[in-house]
Parts: C-alpha cells; structure tokens; sequence
C-alpha cells in the first residue's frame, strides 16, 4: 500500500460542508466515490486537514488516502479529476510516508475571507457583499491585536467541545484591491468558525460600530458573546496548509 497526498480545490456552494454526513451532499463524500471508481469497487477512506462548513472554500485542502494502484506520484490528478464532479479538482499530488497525516501533521493553515463593496451576481456566493463604507486604516490597526499567542475563546462557536482554545497567530493582513478586500489570517491552527468570527469583528470596527483599540479588550474577555457577528460561510476560502517538509513541489513546477 502506498499513502497518496493530494492537495484539493472545491467551490463550497454546492455542499453541506467537507465531512460525510447522513443528509447533504459533501466533498469527502465525492472525494471516496470517484476513488471507490477508480479502485475497482474498493472503498477508499480519505483523511483530510480539517473540515470545511456548508458554503465555505477550498483552494489549498490537503488530503491523504492510501492506495495498492502503482499509479506515479504525480499522476494522480489525472486519474482522478475525470471521475469528480466539476466543483472538486485535485491540483497536485505525491506519495508520502506511511505516518504522514493530512490533519496530525500539518503545522499550520491560511484562510482568506474575500470581501467585496460591490452586489455583483457573480461573487454572490464567492465573496461577502458589504455595502458600508469600510475604514480599512482601522481595521489594520484592529488586526494587529490578533496577531500572536492568544486564548481566542472570543473567536469561538460557543457550542464547540474544545477545551484548549489558546492558538498562534502570525499573520493578519488586509488587502485592499479596487472594491474588494481579502482579510488573510495564517497561523498554527484555527478554533471553529474562528476566522469568520474575527473577521466579522473587524468589519463591525471598519464600520464604525466599534474602536480598534476595542479588539484588545475583546481579546482579554475569552468570552463569545464580547466579540462581533460571524461572517458568512461563503466568503473564506482554506487558502492552503503547512507541513514541516515542503509539500507539492514538484507537482508545481510541472
């Protein structure tokens, strides 16, 4: 059995999210049907960096499965975007270790949340449509606060079962092109919905509704209901996923 990685890209409209469930159509669920094809009936279990929620993105979502085909390391995308619907695409692929893990061994993630001041039908489910006037200066100065090492309870669904919310940021830009801005956060991992929900504070400041020196003290609250609304799924995108040894490199060049 060889273990196969394969970085995936997907448009999160058309699914209730990455993970199987009993009712919605997902992309894992899609991933394990065009391998079951390709393996002659044989079911393949996928293992995937994180999950994905209903309407969210993927342009960087690494995936792991382990296969006895003798298919070459790069040929994978080949053999298996014909069998996957045409939001899916695998973009790059390799063999690795027998203890490599998409989720366990990653050290780290980006997510971009595209936002864009224009209604324009065909970012409808691409971006999220804005129509207040934004103070970007603001939200910059906001977004250094978020940097570092936090306990960003703040920054968290309050159903989730977590214990240890204390995570790393290093990265926490705004850029700003024409009428669109894409808030990028990286960092060692990311509690649930904490992306959205920082970047929905943010807006609240950029708005006006709020001051940036309050993302200090909504930081320091560890306290969910201190902090602003969750931004909508479709806007963010799991930009791509670190691992201690360069990953896809080769397919790249190719």
């Amino acid at each position: 059995m060889q273990r196969v990685a394969c970085r995936i890209e997907y448009i999160g409209t058309g699914f209730s999210g990455y993970q199987v469930q009993p009712n919605g159509r997902t992309v894992q669920e899609e991933l394990e049907a065009a391998l079951k094809k390709l393996h002659k009936g044989q079911p393949v279990h996928v293992s995937a960096s994180g999950r994905t929620d209903a309407g969210v993105h993927a342009k960087g979502q690494v995936i792991h499965f382990d296969s006895p085909l003798t298919i070459p390391s790069l040929r994978w995308s080949k053999a298996v975007n014909p069998l996957l619907p045409a939001d899916i695409r695998v973009s790059a692929s390799q063999h690795v270790a027998t203890n490599f893990h998409a989720r366990y061994s990653a050290v780290g993630k980006q997510y971009r949340y595209k936002v864009t001041k224009r209604e324009d039908i065909f970012l409808r489910n691409r971006a999220s449509f804005v129509p207040t006037s934004l103070n970007v200066t603001h939200m910059r100065a906001a977004a250094e606060h978020i940097l570092g090492t936090h306990d960003f309870s703040s920054f968290c669904a309050a159903n989730t079962s977590v214990v240890d919310k204390v995570r790393t940021v290093t990265q926490c830009d705004i850029v700003e092109d024409d009428e669109e801005l894409t808030f990028i956060l990286a960092g060692n991992g990311f509690l649930y919905n904490m992306v959205r929900i920082a970047v929905g504070t943010l807006l609240e400041i950029g708005a006006g509704k709020r001051a940036p020196e309050d993302m200090q003290h909504i930081i320091a609250a560890e306290d969910r209901g201190a902090a602003g609304k969750t931004a909508p799924a479709h806007g963010l995108y799991l930009w791509s996923v670190g691992y201690a040894q360069p990953m896809f490199t080769s397919a790249e060049k190719r």
